[in-house]
């Protein structure tokens, strides 16, 4: 989930946007009502806009900054998340894309996950299922998404103590197939093994010849397969460019 502030200093209105995954729209909604006690606070979905991640490209100096023209853009901010996710675009539905960002090719929601698999970026419910994905094995100290001097939270003493010990033995993690695996899709939660036989993981989610999974690190380096009914499934995982160099080694 991403929350983007709009108004623009503390002496206005609050106006708070969030972004999330569509198919949890109606259970985030009830879950924010429970909170929401006697105070005035309008809770409503946003039918009238529409999302949109803006990729950098290739070139060297292709991501150093923002868009310049955003006149039509509801926002445009930098994803939160990480420096090689470009920006997020929120803009009314038919505003005209290529003249908020002049240049600019459209793509698909495909090349969109591509581009996220490819660098190891979780999203959504898929990625991180709801009470299944630990913060900390999900990347989020890399991502902006937690904070260790905010107080107290669900979750917050063991996701502290283990921050601070140091020790997360399994992590998410980009992986690619040599070719596109077969049949439609990999199951979520498919059991990923060393050739050896040993468990090493569990397969998250992905797209043709790339994915993303939960690995154990002490295997993360070496060759993994996918067993599939009568067909052995070979898959190799990497150390994504953007995370921190320490976390890396």
């Amino acid at each position: 989930i991403f929350f983007f502030r709009l108004h623009g200093s503390t002496a206005e209105e609050p106006h708070i946007l969030l972004e999330c995954d569509s198919s949890v729209l109606d259970a985030i909604q009830k879950h924010l009502k429970l909170y929401k006690i006697r105070r005035k606070v309008t809770i409503s979905p946003c039918p009238d806009l529409s999302l949109w991640a803006v990729i950098p490209g290739e070139q060297p100096g292709d991501h150093s900054s923002l868009p310049k023209s955003a006149d039509q853009a509801l926002l445009l901010t930098p994803d939160p998340r990480a420096e090689v996710m470009g920006w997020r675009l929120i803009a009314k539905k038919g505003a005209n894309l290529s003249e908020i960002i002049p240049g600019s090719q459209v793509g698909d929601v495909q090349d969109y996950h591509r581009h996220r698999y490819k660098q190891g970026i979780p999203e959504g419910v898929e990625d991180l299922p709801p009470g299944a994905a630990l913060p900390l094995e999900s990347n989020l100290a890399f991502m902006n998404g937690i904070s260790f001097t905010k107080g107290c939270y669900i979750g917050q003493e063991l996701t502290a103590r283990t921050h601070h010990m140091g020790v997360i033995r399994k992590r998410l993690l980009p992986v690619t197939f040599p070719e596109p695996p077969p049949g439609p899709r990999i199951p979520a939660g498919t059991e990923i093994l060393t050739e050896s036989g040993k468990r090493a993981g569990k397969f998250r989610a992905g797209q043709g010849e790339l994915g993303i999974a939960l690995l154990r690190l002490a295997h993360a380096k070496e060759p993994l397969c996918i067993r599939l009914a009568a067909d052995t499934v070979r898959l190799r995982a990497s150390t994504p460019q953007w995370w921190p160099q320490a976390a890396a080694k």
